[in-house]
Parts: structure tokens; C-alpha cells; sequence
């Protein structure tokens, strides 16, 4: 009996830290990436920065920690170029408009990209303390967040800034409830309008990020950077069973424009990353936005809205033709 309840302990504590990562289950997603600021962007990274909200529901009353996974760059994770030179800023934002501010919602580490209030930051360079160790920020009142009414939710924002050195950072992001263990915050998400993440190496592994379409959008623009020519990309929807898009070369970006079916509305897309077999490209970064027809960046929900979406065949079928 005791080995019983050791290992349904142990099962508990499993399933409570594998809550809420950023990137999540569903992606299959082995790190978000971040080079620093003096990197060449053919190593994957067109900017040198990424910005995640975390979305906590309103009528959440407890303080929330972000908590950061491997946040140095050095050791076994992380992409060496040379000598470990570089040092990642991680920063997080609340109050008015930490998030509505335009500028916080597009690509590009421009303009007012840092609107809010500055609740915490901490810069990270070589560090053993941190190699596959974590840091955590917080504790922070839900309140502290920024309150956007669509979303009936408070947004605290996180930006990880490359600002110095060649070297790749890759780490993950945990909301969590806890200082020191990574326990869910019941109803959060994170949503990201520009995702930057690595590939993992084993060809049979596919990875997925999954943008809501909502009603007003009629196409999608989807641009991805540095695919080093690495397999395939694949669109699946309720109503698209398998639609492949442009994919790059190392160092240059590829647009792909295709319409939204009108069962598609309201629902998320699992755009899908494909590895070739044969060459197998090891190491591979890649940076992926959509655009509706306006310019409008859609959200990656880390949790897909309504869901990982499946193809349904009796929908499916009726569409066939189109694009």
C-alpha cells in the first residue's frame, strides 16, 4: 500500500509540473529561442527578442509567479557560437498598456515595445547556478496585469532581450501559482503574436503552434523565417485536412496568403512543422507570424481556443477545391 501511494504522489507531482508550460504539451515545442543582440541572423533569429503575454482570469484571486527554465546561456542547452559571450534581459510588464499598446502586439522590438510598468527584471549571462535550474518572478498580484475586457482577463507581459554576445538562449516559461514548484493557474493561457522557437532534432518529432482565426478574418498571411529548407509546413483545420505553405531558406523570409473557410472562424489552426528525414537538419531556429487581411497579427495561444482542432471530413470535403 505505501508503494501505492508513493507512486500516485509522484504522479500528482508530475501532472503539477507539467502544468501551464509555455511552450505546452500540445505544441511539442522542445525551447523558445533568443540570440543575442550581436548574433548573425542567419543562426535563426530575425531580431533578437520575443515578447509572451501570460493571461490570468479576472476573477483569479491568488498571486501568479513566471517562472523561467534554464534562464542563463552556457551548458547543455543552450547554442554556443564560439565562447559563451552573451547575456539575456528578461522583463516583466503590467499596468496600462503593458499589452494594448501597439507596439507591444507587433514583431519588431520597436517604438513603445515596453509600454507599462516595469514590475521586474534580471539580466542572465553563463551561469551553472541556472543551467537547467530555474528562476522565478514574483510574487505579483493578477491585479498588477493590465485588465483587457476581450479577454475578461488581466495580461502580465514578458520579454527576453538578447542584448549582448553570438549565442543562442533557449528556455521555457511556467505560470504557476507556486514560488518554487510549477502548479496551474486555473483558466490562464500565454499567447505570443510572433514565435520564435526551436526544432527538435529527432525527424520523427513534429511541432505545432496553433493561431486563432476569429470572425472578422477572410485570409491569412503566414510568414515564416529561417526554415533552412527543413521538411515541410502543414495547416490543419476543422475544415483543411493538410494545406502545405512556401517554407524558407536559411537567412530570408516566405509569405504564404490562403483563404479562411467560414467553418474556420472562431477556432484555432494547427499549423504543423514537418523535419525532413533525409537530409536531417540538427539545430534548426525558426521565426513564424499570420496576418489577417487587415495586417493584424493572430495570437498563438499555447492553449489552443476551443482546442487542438481536427479535421472534419463531412466539412472538409465540401472545400476540397478551394484555397
Amino acid at each position: 500500500m505505501r508503494i501505492i501511494i508513493i507512486s500516485l504522489l509522484n504522479l500528482l507531482v508530475f501532472c503539477f509540473v507539467k502544468a501551464q508550460p509555455v511552450p505546452a504539451g500540445d505544441e511539442n515545442i522542445p525551447y523558445l529561442m533568443t540570440f543575442g543582440a550581436n548574433s548573425e541572423t542567419s543562426w535563426g533569429d530575425d531580431d533578437f527578442s520575443q515578447t509572451f503575454f501570460f493571461s490570468i482570469p479576472k476573477d483569479f484571486n491568488e498571486p501568479v509567479f513566471i517562472r523561467v527554465y534554464d534562464p542563463d546561456i552556457g551548458g547543455e542547452i543552450d547554442e554556443i557560437n564560439g565562447i559563451w559571450d552573451t547575456k539575456t534581459t528578461y522583463s516583466v510588464y503590467g499596468g496600462k498598456g503593458s499589452y494594448t499598446h501597439k507596439d507591444a502586439q507587433e514583431t519588431s522590438p520597436a517604438g513603445n515595445y515596453k509600454s507599462g510598468n516595469l514590475l521586474a527584471s534580471k539580466t542572465f549571462g553563463e551561469d551553472p547556478k541556472y543551467d537547467k535550474g530555474w528562476y522565478t518572478f514574483g510574487p505579483f498580484n493578477p491585479t498588477e496585469g493590465e485588465f483587457v475586457s476581450k479577454f475578461e482577463a488581466y495580461i502580465i507581459k514578458v520579454i527576453a532581450d538578447g542584448v549582448t554576445g553570438d549565442d543562442g538562449n533557449l528556455y521555457r516559461y511556467y505560470l504557476s501559482t507556486r514560488y518554487d514548484v510549477n502548479i496551474q493557474v486555473e483558466g490562464g493561457n500565454a499567447f505570443a503574436y510572433e514565435y520564435s522557437f526551436r526544432l527538435y532534432n529527432d525527424e520523427n518529432e513534429v511541432s505545432h503552434i496553433y493561431p486563432y482565426v476569429d470572425d472578422r478574418t477572410i485570409t491569412v498571411k503566414l510568414s515564416n523565417f529561417d526554415w533552412d529548407n527543413d521538411g515541410f509546413i502543414r495547416t490543419v483545420s476543422v475544415a483543411r485536412k493538410g494545406q502545405l505553405s512556401k517554407v524558407s531558406n536559411e537567412d530570408v523570409w516566405v509569405e504564404d496568403e490562403f483563404k479562411i473557410f467560414e467553418e474556420e472562424k472562431n477556432t484555432s489552426l494547427d499549423i504543423q512543422f514537418i523535419k525532413s528525414k533525409n537530409p536531417v537538419v540538427r539545430n534548426n531556429n525558426v521565426v513564424v507570424n499570420v496576418r489577417n487581411q487587415y495586417g493584424e497579427l493572430l495570437p498563438f495561444y499555447v492553449i489552443p481556443i476551443g482546442g487542438v482542432p481536427k479535421y472534419k471530413y463531412s466539412i472538409g470535403a465540401k472545400k476540397a477545391s478551394q484555397r
